[in-house]
């Protein structure tokens, strides 16, 4: 498995595309709705990975509850996989928790699916797979 980006979730995504875009003198990537995740996203380059900010397009969506309990920072690592149905099932097979059973669209025309934090010692895993 390969990582694929760390999504860090931001409450103003112009101020954190400033801020990330000079530290790691990447370009600016397109912001991108994701309706299925009820966010916003951009994603800079970081050598062979990305990082992907993420600010919520609704108040009720799963990042604006953790914004609003833990402010910016570091929300989930996702890792490439060559199915994402076939690492979440992976994952129930042996008693794991997921937050999604099967795959859903994501950003870039990827699939996606998360692993609940229970499953990674605390740590939001998002598979992903595509384009």
């Amino acid at each position: 498995m390969q990582l694929d980006h760390v999504g860090i979730a931001v409450a103003d995504l112009p101020r954190a595309l400033a801020r990330w875009t000079a530290v790691l003198g990447a370009p600016e990537g397109p912001v991108e709705e994701v309706p299925s995740n009820r966010v916003r996203v951009a994603f800079l380059s970081a050598g062979g990975s990305h990082v992907e900010l993420v600010t919520p397009s609704d108040g009720g969506s799963p990042v604006a509850k953790f914004l609003s309990e833990r402010g910016d920072g570091v929300h989930h690592l996702a890792f490439a996989v060559p199915s994402v149905d076939r690492a979440l099932a992976d994952l129930v097979a042996r008693g794991e928790r997921v937050v999604d059973r099967v795959a859903r669209p994501g950003a870039r025309g990827r699939r996606v699916g998360f692993a609940h934090p229970a499953a990674f010692g605390g740590v939001l895993v998002e598979f992903v797979e595509g384009p």
